[in-house]
């Protein structure tokens, strides 16, 4: 194991994970809003239930345009 902070990983997978973590948290939680389900975390090794705020249900996470330019 080393060192290096994960954006500095010679993986372009690895030096992305730490963006798509975060998208999907803010999914996670804009899904939570819409359905009134708690999320369940764990801090310091304790499980806890959240209540999603209101505000979460108005932001949407979006995935970025792809670099390499790929069209649907």
């Amino acid at each position: 194991m080393n060192n290096r902070a994960i954006d500095q990983a010679i993986s372009a997978d690895l030096r992305g994970s730490w963006q798509a973590l975060r998208r999907a948290a803010q999914r996670a939680r804009e899904l939570a809003a819409q359905t009134g389900t708690d999320l369940i975390v764990s801090r310091g090794g304790v499980i806890e239930r959240i209540k999603p705020l209101p505000t979460d249900v108005g932001q949407k996470a979006r995935e970025p345009e792809a670099p390499y330019g790929n069209k649907r």
